[in-house]
């Protein structure tokens, strides 16, 4: 699985980081950014939920 964030949507309201801190975080700008594009195999279901579960719908996991 790869995950993607549009961060010129992100309202950094962190949602993502505390759902799968595996593959997002924070960026030194406030926004959250994917840290690790190839999501780990056990890590999967969580990058699901935070892409799920995204407010403003900027994450795509495929």
């Amino acid at each position: 699985m790869i995950a993607k964030l549009d961060r010129s949507g992100c309202i950094a309201c962190g949602l993502c980081i505390s759902t799968c801190p595996e593959v997002f975080r924070m960026g030194d700008d406030g926004l959250a950014e994917v840290y690790q594009e190839k999501v780990p195999e056990n890590a999967e279901a969580s990058a699901v939920e935070a892409q799920e579960n995204c407010p403003v719908s900027v994450i795509n996991v495929e």
